[in-house]
């Protein structure tokens, strides 16, 4: 079995939490943190600053690599507790690692030089401040969440003192001194806390996780949209120079030879017009059949650049001209929103669906010998989604001079990724998942 795929990496979405449970996950990220922001913050403070006083000495720069270390595990906790928060992937940095065989000293050195192990120290220190300023808001919303929405079932075993100089919050509010006014207040301010307790605490939580998250995964984040450019860039220069090589093969293999024959032809007739015009005038039809067949080459040539029907109809249209020309049974299933005014996609999109699902069929029209094929194309939240299904003999890959392999850096280079899944025996089924970017 042969399965391929090239993708651009992206992040996944979370699976939907009910409110119960994402207060569950914030809270226990709150609360848990805290104990743990304090010890880190004690270890940290005080590494870094005995480190730091003995730093003239031989003793203190292993004390400050080892604090650095010490962060870096922290950090690597924070990482993993924060994700569920998020909602996003946990991602760490590539920290600066000794060469295999370095001196101690070089061992020593690394994590000092290595900026992230800085930014994890930082995290550690302020994010004491932060972890108590969220936590303390957390555990005060809660506390007044439950003792207020709780209150009529111990009002009876609080003693009140029976001072009549003493003025109660219900008697300032104009609602009196009675059981019935207190518990009714109290409730009133309790349910207040209960009802905007996930929004509170959620919004702690997101505080304290975005600070972690610029300062422990920032870096590691902005390297991995480098990679993600660099590789759509890549895809983009490969697929252009493999569209060029077709082009230019396609030209030299078909138009050029013709129009060689064409010129041949006209010097042949021009040579017979004084001693045979009857041959002469063959010579000439024959010219023009030539003629006919290179525009009918270079229509078909122009419709893989860029279809007319494609930009004047949009996308299913241009589809719909494709499976009817194909030479087996095609089933084709179009999100006719595509071809909308308010549907169309970008033109950069439009061109790449278009060229995945023309280069899939005529690689299932030439190598699969399958008898029928499906094709989809919809559009699923903001994603464009192309499956092209066959019924042949399978064996399909992504190796480089392969018509798939130009199919892959095209949808690489628009940010989507590119599957193939070819079984020996078949079925093959080739999926493009692009960004369904509108114009």
């Amino acid at each position: 079995m042969t399965t391929a795929s090239v993708s651009i990496p992206r992040v996944p979405r979370a699976p939907a939490r009910t409110p119960a449970h994402q207060l569950a996950v914030d809270s226990a990220y709150l609360f848990v943190g805290l104990p743990l922001a304090a010890a880190g913050f004690v270890i940290l403070v005080a590494g870094f600053a005995l480190g730091t006083g003995l730093a003239v000495t031989v003793i203190g720069l292993p004390i400050i690599a080892g604090t650095l270390y010490v962060a870096r595990g922290l950090a690597d906790l924070e990482r993993r507790r924060m994700a569920p928060v998020l909602r996003r992937p946990r991602i760490r940095p590539r920290y600066r690692e000794a060469a295999s065989g370095a001196g101690a000293w070089r061992r020593i050195i690394t994590p000092i030089a290595d900026v992230q192990s800085w930014l994890d120290l930082a995290y550690g220190i302020f994010g004491f401040v932060v972890a108590i300023a969220t936590g303390v808001v957390a555990l005060a919303w809660w506390v007044a969440a439950l003792v207020g929405s709780l209150y009529w079932a111990y009002d009876w075993a609080i003693p009140y003192s029976s001072d009549p100089n003493e003025v109660t919050l219900g008697e300032l509010l104009g609602l009196g001194d009675s059981t019935a006014s207190r518990i009714g207040l109290n409730t009133a301010l309790g349910l207040f806390f209960l009802i905007t307790l996930p929004l509170v605490v959620r919004g702690c939580a997101l505080l304290r996780a975005s600070f972690g998250r610029a300062l422990l995964t920032g870096m590691a984040e902005i390297r991995d949209q480098i990679s993600v450019l660099e590789e759509q860039k890549r895809a983009a220069a490969s697929a252009e120079a493999t569209a060029l090589r077709r082009l230019e093969r396609d030209i030299h293999d078909g138009p050029q030879q013709r129009l060689v024959r064409l010129a041949m032809d006209l010097s042949r007739a021009r040579q017979q017009l004084a001693v045979d015009p009857d041959a002469a005038r063959a010579t000439l039809d024959e010219a023009v059949t030539q003629t006919r067949d290179t525009l009918a080459e270079l229509r078909a040539l122009s419709r893989g650049i860029a279809p007319p029907i494609l930009v004047d109809r949009g996308l299913p249209s241009a589809l719909a001209a494709l499976a009817g020309r194909g030479v087996i049974p095609i089933d084709l299933t179009v999100d006719e929103t595509l071809g909308r005014p308010g549907g169309r996609l970008d033109p950069n999109v439009e061109s790449t669906a278009y060229f995945v699902v023309a280069e899939s069929l005529t690689n299932v029209a030439k190598h699969s010998r399958a008898t029928e094929c499906g094709l989809t194309v919809s559009r699923i939240g903001d994603r464009l989604v192309i499956e092209v299904t066959d019924n042949g003999e399978g064996g399909a890959h992504l190796s480089k001079g392969h018509g798939l392999a130009g199919i892959a850096d095209r949808v690489t280079a628009a940010g989507g990724r590119f599957d193939v899944h070819s079984p020996a025996g078949g079925p093959t089924t080739v999926r493009a998942d692009l960004p369904a970017r509108a114009v």
